[in-house]
């Protein structure tokens, strides 16, 4: 009996086995050689055989790749594999990447605002919009590529092996999606309109090999373009990889920078509009680098949170600056709120309250006088855990709970007052050129009504022009803060700014209501 291995037949189905597992498109350009060679070979029973052959060879192929993904565990709302599925799927599109020369890429996508979507809709609603967002977004792709489900409002595609891809094929890509998404879906006799964050990372500019990396470099991506808002798109780059792996002689140098005073507050001044009186300021974290000066933070707090450091920037922010408010109260001059940012980490400690509780009693602080920003989207997604207890706590021991870059995120009515929130802190981008655009003063306006039918006070962030603080005054906005009334500065100038800016309030008119 002949050899299995030497017979010519088995030696045909194994080469277009194998090319039909490394890409069938390249099997289709061989298909002609190989009918010339089998004819030639073994005349027309050779013929014959091959034609039977090839077709039962790409159904076996393509149905075992399907089992293989049938195996793998699937979201029951979509029928999508997750990321484990997706995750074994790219290991072996980037292993095989090596030889054949061909890439591949990774596409997060994210709906906006899903989390308010399905409260004001309800589970069975929003579960049928996944589904039909779903496929919408398979339509788009190719049969071979793999979407799965990441997630409550997520998605993560894998892109099968192409030989070239680039980063505007890329973008044309998420751009196409974005398309599928934002059509309107007809659900109980209404429109429903959709937007999608979308960020990606080629394998090209993957920091690391391997399908963890690339996945990670496209959940960086993904951050960045939510930070940009609803509909944006963010490719992975260089600029981000310290996000990811940062460098040990970085973080140890942060780390010193920590410990020995040059990572400490600076002091950016509120005032009210009514009075023009101080009534607060916000310490705002500064890099006083030897060699470099001042170092903006947007150059180092996303490293310090790459690094897992913001618990330890969180502990020092708020030293430095209930230590600025104690010595200021002693000095007679005397800040109302000394507002202090915390992060999600730090507002996942669960000995967070007491922590508080025990470094107002050190310094002797009502805790009335320090104010908890914390950011809008921070409460939207975050109801029922750690979290949501932590924002709770503070506000029943008296801390004035400031709600940041209102606005910017999806925060419910029902959250804002489940939260205690003391403020609106109104963003940038709804202030910018208030006293020129008709409908930032509309927007302005309805945020304010808002806020006085809750009975918050509200802050505008990001004033810069005396036009843009007398509009604000006269739409009943109740704080400012922005370059237009001071710069961010060090403790020891606060003291000076705030005697100038009282005896300019002696000398002058308020803007927009009685003398002070």
């Amino acid at each position: 009996m002949r050899n299995k291995s030497s017979n010519p037949f088995f030696q045909i189905k194994r080469i277009i086995g194998q090319d039909l597992q490394r890409n069938i498109r390249h099997g289709v350009v061989l298909l002609p050689v190989v009918m010339l060679a089998a004819n030639r070979l073994f005349g027309d029973v050779g013929l014959v055989t091959v034609a039977v052959l090839i077709p039962l060879l790409y159904y076996s192929i393509m149905h075992s790749k399907s089992l293989g993904f049938a195996e793998v565990p699937r979201d029951a709302t979509t029928g999508l594999v997750l990321k484990s599925g997706l995750t074994q799927a790219l290991d072996e599109w980037i292993s095989g990447a090596r030889t054949s020369g061909s890439s591949t890429a990774c596409v997060a996508v994210e709906l906006d605002d899903f989390r308010g979507l399905a409260a004001r809709l309800g589970e069975e609603a929003s579960d049928e919009i996944l589904q039909k967002v779903t496929g919408r977004m398979q339509s788009v792709l190719r049969s071979s590529d793999v979407l799965a489900r990441n997630g409550r409002s997520g998605f993560i595609l894998g892109l099968s092996p192409i030989r070239r891809i680039d980063l505007e094929a890329m973008i044309q890509l998420a751009a196409r999606l974005h398309e599928a998404i934002e059509e309107p879906l007809v659900l109980k006799n209404m429109n429903v309109h959709l937007t999608a964050c979308t960020g990606f990372c080629l394998l090209s500019r993957s920091p690391r090999n391997g399908a963890e990396a690339l996945l990670d470099a496209t959940a960086v991506a993904l951050r960045h373009a939510k930070q940009q808002g609803a509909g944006s798109i963010r490719a992975f780059t260089q600029e981000m990889q310290l996000e990811i792996m940062p460098d040990p002689e970085l973080r140890a140098r942060i780390e010193k920078a920590l410990s020995n005073g040059e990572i400490r507050p600076w002091y950016q001044p509120q005032v009210s509009t009514n009075t023009g009186k101080v009534t607060g300021v916000e310490a705002l974290a500064r890099w006083i680098h030897p060699d470099r000066g001042v170092v903006p933070p947007s150059d180092f707090l996303p490293i310090i949170d790459a690094c897992g450091l913001s618990g330890r920037l969180g502990e020092v922010i708020l030293y430095h600056a209930l230590t600025a408010l104690k010595s200021l109260d002693e000095a007679g001059t005397v800040i109302p709120v000394m507002g202090v940012n915390f992060s999600d980490a730090e507002l996942r400690d669960p000995r967070l309250v007491e922590r508080i509780r025990w470094e107002l009693d050190r310094f002797d602080l009502a805790p009335q006088r320090l104010g908890i920003e914390i950011l809008e989207n921070v409460i939207a997604d975050h109801d029922g855990d750690m979290i949501s207890r932590n924002i709770k706590g503070l506000s029943e021991l008296g801390c004035y709970i400031d709600l940041d870059d209102f606005g910017t995120g999806h925060a419910s009515i029902s959250s804002i007052r489940r939260f205690a929130i003391g403020r609106l802190k109104i963003d940038r981008s709804f202030v910018s050129k208030v006293d020129e655009d008709q409908s930032q003063q509309r927007m302005i306006s309805a945020i304010l009504t808002m806020a006085e039918q809750l009975q918050l006070e509200t802050l505008a962030e990001g004033v810069e022009t005396p036009g843009e603080h007398a509009m604000l005054a006269q739409l009943g906005c109740g704080h400012v803060q922005g370059f237009g009334v001071a710069r961010p500065m060090p403790l020891e100038d606060l003291p000076a700014w705030i005697g100038v800016h009282e005896a300019k309030l002696n000398a002058t008119l308020r803007i927009g209501g009685k003398l002070g």
